[in-house]
């Protein structure tokens, strides 16, 4: 059975939490130990955020799982232990020298890259989507406006950083085995397996970012997350017919971005 437990659940005699465990429960206390563990890696739990990497790509519902069982254990969705983030960071930062190397840019112009890809791309598009989707689900999907149900921001960038993950692996590894021999040829072939590639890594952002909020069990209409689809194929099919190489105007945009 979903979890569904409330802050009113772990109620005392009165129906209203002690000052203690209110105090525990707010958000800036919540912020705060999430914050304070990531200056202790001793405290991070790697192999199990390396579990959840795995299965993001395998069974990410089994991902999403976990997320109920920590709202039963801690009364909170959002992770509480950074490692999952700091395994990511170290990611960007591996791949995004990739990408360097594979665009032949020098020493100065990766670190402006990596800049770009972590503070940007990540973090401040992560930022924009999780507060917008923040917003809209709690406004309009929730099943009952109730203060003890609602989407917690934290929720909503683990959400982003789950499907960033995947599509990070595939447009910023995989693809770079095939950007300079295939992909950026001027060619039907090459613009077919690099948007074809861009396909799959949207599409799975799509489905992982759906999969985290049907998980929610005071969601409703949660389908509706999986319409971009409809777009992105049809956006898919207009750039085979076009020859748009999204790839080609990636790479452009990084190697312009570093001038």
């Amino acid at each position: 059975m979903l979890p569904t437990t409330s802050v009113n659940s772990r109620s005392q005699g009165n129906g209203a939490l002690s000052p203690r465990d209110a105090a525990r429960h707010t958000a800036g206390a919540k912020r705060y130990k999430y914050l304070r563990r990531l200056f202790h890696f001793r405290q991070m739990d790697f192999e199990f955020a390396l579990w959840q990497m795995l299965y993001l790509f395998t069974s990410p519902q089994r991902v999403y799982r976990n997320f109920h069982y920590r709202k039963q254990t801690k009364d909170q969705w959002a992770r509480d232990d950074p490692a999952f983030l700091v395994l990511l960071s170290i990611w960007l930062c591996v791949s995004t020298v990739g990408f360097g190397f594979v665009l032949d840019m020098g020493f100065f112009e990766t670190i402006k890259l990596l800049l770009w890809v972590v503070f940007i791309d990540c973090v401040g598009v992560g930022l924009l989507i999780a507060t917008l989707m923040w917003f809209v689900s709690n406004k309009y999907l929730v099943k009952q406006q109730n203060r003890d149900y609602d989407v917690e921001w934290g929720y909503a960038f683990d959400v982003h950083l789950n499907a960033f993950y995947p599509l990070l692996v595939i447009l910023h590894f995989i693809q770079l085995f095939f950007i300079n021999y295939v992909i950026i040829s001027d060619s039907v072939i090459g613009y077919f397996v690099g948007n074809t590639l861009w396909l799959i890594a949207i599409g799975y952002y799509i489905y992982v970012t759906f999969l985290g909020y049907s998980a929610l069990p005071f969601l409703k209409n949660t389908a509706i997350l999986l319409y971009p689809f409809a777009l992105l194929i049809m956006l898919y099919l207009i750039s085979l017919a076009c020859g748009w190489n999204f790839t080609k105007m990636l790479c452009s945009f990084y190697k312009y971005r570093v001038k």
